[in-house]
């Protein structure tokens, strides 16, 4: 009868923790989907991106009507002229979807060289299997890619709440709801949201369970990293790859302090990272290479365009590069940065716009930088409240991984200074990689003001020893 008894509450237990991860799922979805909370502005929705977009939309009539590896199967424009000498006009952006949509066909088509294009490989597979109408397969790649997208964040909220208790999962949750950035991103069939997140969900979730691990077990790390970042690759190419990867490091700053791993157990996990993540980075390029030199007629003409736009897109010298980088190229990388934290996180006007300049630009708008100072203020009063106690372990640890995960967004303003200085329309996303996740933890963490129940992961529970858990 007891046994029957426990069963029946695990069961009821389980049922509570899926019926929440699935309400979760479906406020992010909804967000993503239709912008249901009204985060972004509209018309920003709407249009946010539909010129990337559009080379998707583009792949899929070049695939229909010439096969879906036609021109390396790379994703491009039904233009005349080349795309990357001169970018896509918003009228060739409707001309694309209307091709779409009506069964349409190119005369010529333009390939889009910098990545491999996989989204638009598997969409133009999805496309030609699909016995429905353009329009309505159009919309079921939306809400795939929304799905796909709330999912991923689920499975991060879900990581901070097993980590750190409910309240914190519910703050790093509303942070992803509230995010405009986020919001905009979360359905773009080029973006594939979800791809960037993939990385460090598989360090959390394996780490997670493996918080001390073995020789064998970072082996089998560096594997799951080398899967997960050419599955990135292929997705979306190499779209804020050093963001990508700094990500992906940040759950093992995270255990590596909470459970005191030693030098070696850190020089090991850090080669996994960088074996698996270089291999499968390198192999990406060569298949990018391959399928340039398919389109173009060389695979030489693949790494010269590898070498030219990493330079037009760094810090290369703006003699060799046509006038319209020269601005991007010579700005100061610190301005750069600068214009990042003030981008805005969430703006109250969509809510309850104000006609006066002061509330509606400074009260109404929370930037980035409020968010740094709040996060500062957060882990000091953390730290005051942790210091000896239950869960201070925790703290330091989380604290320190906040930290280090503002170099992911940073590292791509710095190194890809002259990208940054002109995409400020779309890269503000960054900070949301995974830095405001984090500082919202250590925000939730604060508040919960729990003092014995820190953290939910069974490891260090009211201050347990980290060796506890080992073998889990």
């Amino acid at each position: 009868m007891l046994r029957t008894y426990f069963s029946h509450l695990r069961q009821s237990a389980r049922l509570r923790k899926t019926a929440v991860w699935g309400l979760a799922t479906l406020v992010l979805f909804l967000g993503f989907l239709f912008n249901v909370w009204r985060v972004a502005e509209p018309q920003w929705f709407q249009t946010h991106q539909r010129d990337t977009e559009s080379l998707i939309i583009g792949r899929m009539v070049q695939s229909r009507q010439a096969g879906i590896f036609s021109v390396g199967g790379l994703t491009g424009a039904g233009m005349t002229t080349d795309i990357q000498q001169g970018w896509i006009t918003t009228d060739q952006i409707e001309n694309q979807y209307a091709a779409y949509l009506n069964s349409g066909t190119f005369a010529e088509f333009s390939p889009y060289l910098s990545q491999p294009g996989g989204q638009g490989i598997l969409f133009s597979l999805l496309d030609a299997s699909l016995p429905l109408s353009p329009q309505t397969k159009l919309w079921g790649f939306y809400v795939l890619t929304a799905l796909l997208s709330a999912v991923a964040l689920t499975a991060i909220v879900r990581w901070f709440s097993a980590e750190f208790g409910g309240w914190v999962g519910l703050c790093v949750a509303a942070s992803a709801v509230l995010s405009q950035w986020l919001t905009v991103f979360g359905r773009n069939l080029w973006w594939s949201l979800w791809a960037f997140y993939l990385p460090m969900l598989v360090g959390m979730v394996y780490l997670q369970r493996h918080n001390l691990p073995t020789n064998r077990q970072f082996i089998t790390l560096g594997l799951l990293i080398f899967g997960a970042v050419s599955v990135k690759c292929f997705i979306n190419g190499y779209e804020y790859i050093t963001t990508t990867l700094l990500m992906m490091l940040t759950p093992c700053v995270y255990y590596a302090i909470r459970d005191r791993w030693d030098s070696r157990r850190c020089l090991k996990g850090v080669s996994a990272a960088i074996a698996g993540s270089g291999l499968a980075i390198a192999l990406s390029l060569l298949m990018l290479c391959v399928q340039i030199g398919a389109a173009k007629g060389g695979f030489m003409d693949g790494v010269g365009h590898v070498v030219y736009s990493l330079g037009k897109r760094t810090h290369g010298e703006a003699e060799g590069f046509p006038p319209i980088y020269a601005a991007s190229l010579e700005a100061e990388t610190l301005s750069v940065v600068v214009t990042y934290m003030r981008g805005v996180f969430f703006d109250l006007n969509t809510y309850l716009p104000v006609s006066t300049p002061f509330v509606s630009e400074v009260l109404w708008q929370v930037r980035y930088f409020d968010l740094i100072v709040l996060f500062l203020i957060a882990s000091g009063l953390l730290l005051w409240r942790r210091r000896g106690g239950s869960g201070s372990r925790e703290a330091v640890a989380l604290i320190a991984a906040t930290w280090f995960s503002v170099s992911a967004p940073l590292s791509w303003y710095v190194i890809f200074k002259a990208h940054s200085y002109i995409h400020t329309h779309m890269s503000f996303l960054l900070w949301q990689m995974p830095f405001t996740f984090f500082g919202f933890a250590v925000l939730g963490a604060w508040l919960s003001g729990k003092r014995g129940e820190f953290s939910k992961s069974g490891n260090a529970i009211n201050g347990g020893s980290p060796d506890d858990a080992e073998g889990r």
